[in-house]
């Protein structure tokens, strides 16, 4: 059996820690399972990170990352509309093949939001500066044009929400999406 390095291992945890965060929320997901999932101790899983805030802050990095690395494919070497509609298509692609990595990003903004009404504006600070990296991707890719970026990220939240409560690929309500908005069928 090949051992892991702690790198290696931090990875894995970040990995877990996505999908049991994306599943139980920040407050509902306890370190002991993403201990459990990954295979450790809790006492290895604090050398690796210094608590659970942590974690989170972690996975939900992470997650911005993988959003903001699919619009950059996608769109590589396409400008304006072929842009907008390879980065739509390609984020479908994403939360219909890693249904968690959407979870995961709803998770990130409700544990901001939490974050932010009881007075903690630090928490959402690392993950605002990652949301902004992955704005600025799409919003190159579209020329810099602030209208067109506004109106794919309105339209990219829009599909988070109607897939996070579960509206089906064939409801009325995609109804006047663009193609490359609509979920796969």
């Amino acid at each position: 059996m090949v051992r892991m390095s702690a790198e290696e291992r931090r990875e894995s945890v970040i990995r877990a820690a996505m999908i049991e965060f994306a599943r139980g929320g920040f407050n509902g997901t306890s370190t002991e399972v993403i201990a459990k999932r990954v295979g450790v101790s809790q006492p290895y899983l604090f050398r690796l990170f210094p608590g659970k805030e942590a974690i989170f802050l972690a996975a939900s990095k992470r997650c911005l990352e993988e959003v903001k690395e699919v619009f950059r494919k996608a769109s590589e070497g396409l400008t304006g509309q072929d842009a907008l509609h390879a980065m739509g298509k390609a984020y479908q692609g994403l939360i219909a093949d890693d249904p968690d990595m959407l979870l995961m990003q709803m998770q990130t903004y409700v544990a901001i939001a939490s974050a932010e009404a009881s007075g903690d504006r630090e928490f959402g600070e690392a993950l605002r500066a990652g949301w902004m990296e992955m704005y600025d991707t799409a919003h190159l890719a579209l020329g810099a044009e602030v209208d067109e970026t506004t109106q794919f990220l309105a339209y990219g939240m829009l599909v988070n929400v109607l897939v996070s409560m579960g509206f089906r690929a064939d409801h009325r309500v995609w109804t006047g999406f663009y193609e490359s908005a609509q979920p796969k069928k």
